[in-house]
């Protein structure tokens, strides 16, 4: 009986390109869920907020506010720091060589470029998302965890309204008043250094040289793009903490991927922002 019985076959291995195929497709499905989960919990909270935006107010405008001194004036000393930092070591040097070799009026452009539209509106979303967003998941992923979120949900409380309208407005806020405050640092700073190495440019040709390199567009694209970093952290943070369930010892990762994804999406308006200027530059 042992010789008629069929001998079974190993199942043949797959290849390392067969292996390296599935990861790719695994990860690809997994960002597509991933986008469209944040993208609906994005329109969710946009409905939310338009809709709710009048409701509660003495509950909900004290939270707004709370948000705002977490992740805005409590920040204060840190961006002053980075402020005086990034003036001093890199502003401040690059006024110093464009005056020695006699290009003095592209201070204005180069700070326009460098800290206007770029240097200052990532810095402080990132600063944001380091101290607030990772802070954000753990909270609410803790909630969620515990089932604080479900008695919400049985009390007729929306979790949306309560918990993730203020973040995202209260965020929004604190990075746009943070990147016009690191701004100021900056160009102080920098103005500093050239003062302290003796380089030949007056205070009144150096900040003429900024306000001259300034324009209405810049003021607005900054306003946009700031509120708009603070709406990504806020939503993706709280979708990682709040829209679908979690254990207590899976918070940790929520927060990494929640860091990941939210320094990810900011590059991406980031670059957008950079094509449109250059479009409107063409023009």
């Amino acid at each position: 009986m042992d010789a008629a019985r069929p001998v079974m076959k190993a199942p043949p291995t797959r290849s390392f390109v067969g292996r390296y195929f599935d990861y790719i497709g695994h990860r690809w499905l997994a960002l597509l869920r991933t986008i469209r989960g944040v993208g609906s919990f994005a329109l969710i909270t946009l409905g939310v907020t338009v809709t709710k935006f009048g409701h509660s107010t003495r509950v909900i405008h004290p939270l707004i506010g709370s948000q705002i001194r977490r992740a805005g004036v409590r920040l204060l000393p840190m961006v002053f720091f980075l402020g005086a930092a990034l003036g001093l070591v890199i502003i401040g040097q690059t006024v110093a060589l464009l005056t020695r070799v006699g290009a003095q009026q592209y201070i204005g452009t180069v700070m326009n470029t460098v800290v206007f539209r770029e240097l200052g509106p990532l810095a402080a979303a990132m600063m944001v998302l380091g101290r607030v967003g990772t802070a954000t998941v753990v909270e609410l992923g803790t909630k969620r965890a515990q089932g604080e979120i479900d008695a919400l949900e049985a009390l007729g409380i929306d979790p949306v309204h309560y918990l993730v309208v203020p973040r995202v407005i209260g965020l929004g806020l604190s990075i746009f008043s943070l990147t016009i405050y690191l701004i100021l640092v900056v160009m102080l700073s920098g103005m500093l250094f050239a003062f302290l190495t003796d380089v030949p440019i007056s205070p009144t040709e150096y900040f003429g040289q900024i306000a001259n390199g300034l324009t209405y567009q810049d003021f607005g694209f900054l306003a946009v793009k700031t509120i708009l970093f603070g709406t990504i952290i806020a939503v993706v943070t709280c979708y990682h903490g709040l829209a679908q369930p979690i254990r207590l010892e899976q918070v940790a990762e929520a927060a990494t991927r929640a860091v990941s994804q939210s320094v990810t999406g900011c590059l991406i308006l980031d670059a957008f922002f950079i094509l449109l200027y250059v479009v409107l530059s063409a023009k």
